[in-house]
Order: structure tokens, then C-alpha cells, then sequence
């Protein structure tokens, strides 16, 4: 069946003309529709070049066949490049589970669009920070709306927005252009949640001597938004060298940045942190503005609500200068708790 279908693609040839929104809206339906019944996708090329979390794998063995209980879905969509990035979130199936995909396609003469290419950042309870009930929940406070057309950023702005993120990455000297408010929603943490009006995505303590290359772009103008995938240098310290699968997604609005949405899987559970941030238990005593000295003080602590720390959400270790801010609520209890990594 499948080949039948491949052949058949291939007999309608290739067009050279730019991708049209409703066709990329009409393969990213697709694309979500094969995800959640798990019976794969059939509007690929035979030149398919297929990862999941930057390994190379057979498009037939990998998470397409696993049927997913979808909670929430979002797709960006750029008719410049012909391409896409899709958000999945299922958080209330018994294997949890938050996907990041950006796909590149090929327009056919019959006007329908053959993926190429397929990137899938695939995290699961073990990866970095992740919590998918907390970002099913964050998400859903969110408004990603169309912008209206007279107030659209340009596409280069959007993508400068971006860039300026990671390029402060290794350079003090830039400035991020973080609006107010400004949300950043990173595995299940959430910046904003004690304050979604007035906070600001400038939590402190970027690094300053990270390089991060290989970035490759989806760009949709309509919604103000800019999807990064890239390689994230020591971001797990099982294997610091190695730079992991991540994916950054910015909204931007009057050349601000309201959102930021990121999606990043480890090569080992714990990112080599060793299960000390995200251990199921509870630290008593532990209030805002709590100073550690060194990872194992927090070994066993459960944080609800919002947590970050100076060093903490932008991969540095847990040591010396660190502050976490810990607050937390009952009505948030249920809806937003780290549920724990195994180390």
C-alpha cells in the first residue's frame, strides 16, 4: 500500500512554485491526524530523510506508529521556505509525551506537498525540565492568535528576535528583545506564574560563552513566530560535548518576544544532573529566595508551582551563585508539579 502510494507521488512530479498556506495547513492535519492513530504518514517523499532527536531512523519504527492521545496541537507554517513545526502535547496518556516536529516539504504539480525532510524532537519523563501536564496547562493560558496583518513584524525581524536569544548565548554584549510580559515555557517550567502580567523572560544568569550553531528556522509571519531547531551545547552534562536535540519557538510581537516555548531531550534521564532538581520527595523549609550552595543540598525536593534559579534553566549545574525561587499555590498544585526523573 504504502509503495503503491509512493509511486503514485512520484508520477505526479515536482512544481518549483512556492508552497501555499492551506497547503501546509492541509499536510500539517495530516501529519497530526497519522500521529494520533499511529498508522503513519503517507505524504512523504522517497527521499525521505527521517531523525528523532538528531538520529537518523526508519520513518516505520519510529514514534509515527505509536498512537498518541493528543491534548494539544499547534502549527506554524512558512510559505517561504515550504515548511512546518508542530507542537504535540499528550500528558494524560500513560506515556506522557511532549514532540517538537519541523518538517520541509516538496510541492507536486497536483498541488499537494511531499515531506522531504522530518525532524522530530521526541521527550518524555527523563528529559530536560520535562512535565507535560505543566505545559499542557501553560499552554493553555496562552493566546497565539494571528496578528493582524497591518501589525505583523517583518520575517526578518521575527527570525533577528530569535537569533538575538541564542547569540547572547556568547555575547554579553547583546540584547535580547524580552517584552513585558514576556512568558517562557521550558519542559513544564513556567516564568510567568506568579505574575502573567507584568513578568519579564529576563530571568538572569545567561551564559556567556556558549556557541550555538546549526540553527535551522520555520518562519510564519501571520502568527509572529519563529521555531529554532538546533544542537544545545552542554545542556546534558552526561556528555557535555555533545549538543543536545533541541527546539526554541518565539512569538514576537512589535519586534518583542512574548513567548517562548522549548522542547530539549537528553542523552541519558536527568541530562546528568542525577535526578538532584526533579526527585519525587519534598525539601521542608524551603521558601522564596532559598540559597544553595551545591547540587546534593536539593537531592529528594519536590517544586511546585514555578521554580528557576539563576543557573538553572539555561544548563549550568547547580552550584555556588544559585538562587531558586520556589513559589507555589494549592490551585496550582494539581494542575503544575514536577513529577520526578529517574537517576
Amino acid at each position: 500500500m504504502l509503495r503503491h502510494l509512493l509511486t503514485c507521488m512520484l508520477a505526479t512530479g515536482y512544481a518549483s512554485a512556492a508552497c501555499s498556506r492551506a497547503a501546509l495547513q492541509a499536510a500539517t492535519d495530516s501529519y497530526v491526524h497519522a500521529q494520533a492513530n499511529g498508522t503513519g504518514w503517507v505524504n512523504i517523499s522517497p527521499n525521505l530523510t527521517y531523525t528523532e532527536n538528531e538520529k537518523p531512523i526508519d520513518i516505520k519504527t519510529g514514534v509515527l506508529t505509536a498512537p498518541m492521545i493528543i491534548d494539544h496541537n499547534r502549527s506554524i507554517h512558512d510559505t517561504v521556505q515550504c515548511a512546518s513545526f508542530t507542537e504535540l502535547i499528550a500528558a494524560k496518556q500513560e506515556n506522557p509525551t511532549v514532540i517538537g516536529t519541523r518538517i520541509l516539504y516538496t510541492p507536486a504539480t497536483n498541488g499537494s506537498l511531499l515531506a522531504h525532510t522530518i525532524e522530530s524532537i521526541v521527550t518524555k519523563t527523563g528529559d530536560w525540565a520535562f512535565n507535560a501536564t505543566g505545559y499542557l496547562y501553560w499552554n493553555s493560558l496562552e493566546s497565539w492568535a494571528p496578528i493582524p496583518e497591518a501589525q505583523r513584524d517583518t520575517r526578518e525581524a521575527i527570525q533577528a528576535a530569535g537569533d538575538a536569544y541564542f547569540d547572547r548565548f556568547n555575547n554579553v554584549n547583546i540584547t535580547v528583545p524580552f517584552g513585558v510580559p514576556c512568558d517562557r515555557l521550558e519542559g513544564g517550567a513556567y516564568t510567568g506564574a506568579h505574575d502573567l502580567a507584568n513578568n519579564t523572560c529576563d530571568i538572569g544568569g545567561l551564559p556567556s560563552n556558549i556557541k550555538v550553531t546549526n540553527r535551522r528556522y520555520v518562519v510564519d509571519e501571520a502568527l509572529g513566530v519563529v521555531d529554532i531547531f538546533l544542537g544545545f551545547p552542554g545542556l546534558d552534562r552526561s556528555v557535555p560535548d555533545r549538543p543536545a536535540p533541541d527546539s526554541h519557538m518565539f512569538r514576537v510581537q512589535g519586534g518583542k518576544i512574548r513567548y517562548i516555548h522549548t522542547v530539549s531531550a537528553c542523552f541519558n534521564p536527568g541530562c546528568g544532573l542525577n535526578g538532584t532538581i526533579f526527585e519525587r520527595g519534598w525539601k521542608a523549609g524551603v521558601g522564596a529566595g532559598a540559597r544553595w550552595t551545591n547540587v546534593t543540598a536539593v537531592r529528594g525536593a519536590r517544586f511546585r508551582g514555578r521554580m528557576w534559579g539563576r543557573r538553572w534553566l539555561n544548563g549550568t549545574a547547580l552550584v555556588n551563585e544559585t538562587a531558586i525561587t520556589h513559589l507555589w499555590s494549592e490551585e496550582l498544585e494539581k494542575a503544575y508539579e514536577y513529577e520526578g526523573v529517574s537517576s
